[in-house]
């Protein structure tokens, strides 16, 4: 066991914490993944270079943390016991202090009203005269609480985020249209971190129950997670997804696995506008407006129905309308599902405020090592851009760089090469750019699913995939989300968006379900070298080796 540098220099431990709070992991050190699994519940990945990882502890990434019950000195002590020098003194005294802000501030009910309260009257005081705060408080003499109308509930917790004071929402929920759901257990089982991870957010109906983020990987059954908190909440559900393939499946799930029947599963349309005890709609649906000068007519489904519980799938990809919504329906039990935490835009914080902190969180590999998701092999595969091509990229804009370079032409013989790799496999071929895909689809004789693709062909083609009718199919941006392709044994990816770390993600999760002979996984992604995609392909990764994966880096002539 490593021995904590408490005291002095400890050469064999693998962790250097410094005093601006950055964590540097060596990644060739014998205790580097019990290191890494040890402080990536709290600190974040910012760079992962051949020999040494970068982390940051954050603040949001303290009060994730402490909300789904870590407690500082537990954190600190995984540090302590890593660490190769003392730990600087500044940082324990800053962790302490930060995650100990979690809890302190709370939203409860005062008989009829809703009000912010704390142990730390001068802390409100405080809180009070605070510019982004204050609109929003209103003096509670008798209690020495502050008054909160019922409207500002969301919005308040935001602001209380922003001035570095999360608030702990324990002011319970209105109770939905009761709705019976029983599990049909005789089909299927609900897996020991499924059923954690469904009592974590309904903690057993008790107020610190009710609104948070359950992070599993893709393939993990976040979906039986969500029907397990149903049957738990047992009221009526408005689940919000991406995509209406994604309804399908949810749709499919429900019938099979719960006692619930078609007539009580209902898909939102804009052109039907229907609603059942459990209806299901798309977060394009919601944010669609026919006049771009006007609001958006369809977020009235949050208010249409006396909901008991909102699902948020793909948490992580909501867009901006439904978090201003969102924050205006803070009554409503409210449960996100997601991979992955990191949002591109940044709005994290917004998540933790408004549809509530993690509340469970399983490393990738744990559940692979369980054999809940398959195994797999990340190769990343560099490959020369032509002579003709490298005139038009050395005077291209940095925007046109990158696409010049993703759609290089020497993928498609790379695609064919590793098609002979694996002659038998269900594979997956995605990317970015359409006019890239519909060459490779037209060369390799396999049909393209692009976002134009009408749902009941996208439906004939997923089902006959998995079938095994078809054994190569060629997807769009369409398919970085919510595909039940269970049998999927290889992903090759052409192109992506940028440096997208959630993309990644989402794209290796579409071959991590466990297959029945358990096979490995292989992902494929291709990098042209020395362009601009190299830099965006590594910080795409970076979640992925925060979670254990390191990529095999092969020159196209050692496929």
């Amino acid at each position: 066991m490593p021995v904590p540098a408490e005291t002095g220099f400890n050469p064999q431990n693998p962790l250097i914490v410094q005093s601006d709070r950055s964590l540097l992991l060596e990644v060739h050190n014998p205790w580097f993944e019990a290191a890494r699994t040890a402080i990536s519940p709290f600190a974040e990945l910012e760079k992962s270079p051949e020999h040494i990882h970068t982390y940051r502890i954050t603040p949001l990434s303290l009060w994730n943390a402490a909300a789904a019950g870590l407690s500082a000195e537990a954190m600190i002590g995984a540090l302590v016991s890593f660490a190769k020098y003392p730990v600087p003194q500044n940082v324990l005294t800053d962790m302490r202090e930060l995650a100990s802000r979690w809890g302190r501030v709370r939203l409860r009910r005062l008989g009829e009203i809703l009000a912010l309260e704390s142990e730390d009257n001068a802390l409100l005081k405080e809180l009070a005269r605070h510019k982004q705060v204050a609109p929003y408080l209103k003096p509670e003499a008798a209690t020495g609480a502050y008054r909160i109308n019922e409207g500002a509930r969301g919005v308040l917790k935001q602001a209380l985020t922003a001035a570095g004071w999360p608030v702990e929402d324990l002011a319970g929920y209105v109770t939905g249209t009761p709705l019976q759901i029983e599990l049909r257990l005789d089909r299927f089982t609900v897996r020991d971190y499924q059923s954690e991870a469904a009592e974590s957010f309904y903690v057993s109906g008790t107020e610190r129950g009710g609104s948070g983020v359950i992070v599993l990987p893709c393939g993990a059954g976040k979906t039986i997670v969500g029907l397990t908190s149903m049957a738990k909440v047992g009221q009526s559900t408005l689940i919000l997804t991406t995509s209406r393939t994604s309804i399908h499946q949810w749709q499919r799930e429900l019938l099979e696995k719960t006692s619930l029947t078609p007539g009580e599963v209902v898909e939102y349309r804009g052109d039907t506008q229907q609603l059942g005890p459990v209806t299901l709609a798309t977060y394009q649906m919601l944010t669609h407006r026919p006049d771009k000068t006007e609001d958006f007519p369809h977020l009235a489904l949050f208010k249409a129905h006396n909901w008991g519980l909102i699902i948020y799938d793909e948490v992580h990809m909501l867009p901006a309308p439904v978090f201003r919504i969102t924050a205006e329906v803070q009554a409503r039990r409210r449960l996100g599902l997601t991979a992955t935490l990191i949002r591109e835009d940044g709005r994290e914080e917004d998540v933790f405020s408004l549809i509530g902190p993690k509340k469970y969180d399983v490393p990738w590999r744990d559940l692979e090592g369980r054999g809940w998701i398959a195994q797999a092999v990340c190769s990343e595969v560099r490959c020369r851009l032509p002579r003709e091509a490298r005139m038009s990229y050395a005077v291209a804009t940095n925007r046109e760089k990158f696409r010049i370079a993703a759609e290089n032409p020497v993928k498609l013989s790379l695609t064919e090469k590793i098609l002979t790799l694996h002659p038998q496999a269900p594979t997956l071929v995605i990317g970015q750019y359409l006019d890239q895909l519909k060459i490779i689809a037209d060369e390799l004789k396999a049909p393209l699913i692009t976002g134009k693709t009408v749902q009941a062909e996208r439906d004939r083609l997923y089902q006959q995939f998995r079938t095994g009718e078809l054994r190569l199919l060629v997807l769009s941006k369409v398919g970085n989300f919510a595909l039940d392709l269970p049998d999927a044994q290889v992903l090759v990816q052409v192109s992506g968006t940028f440096g997208s770390r959630q993309e990644e993600a989402q794209r290796l999760g579409r071959v991590l379900r466990p297959k029945s002979d358990g096979q490995v996984a292989h992902f494929y992604t291709l990098v042209t070298r020395e362009t601009e995609e190299e830099s965006f392909a590594h910080h795409r990764q970076l979640f992925l080796a925060e979670q254990g994966y390191s990529y095999r880096i092969l020159d196209e002539e050692e496929l």
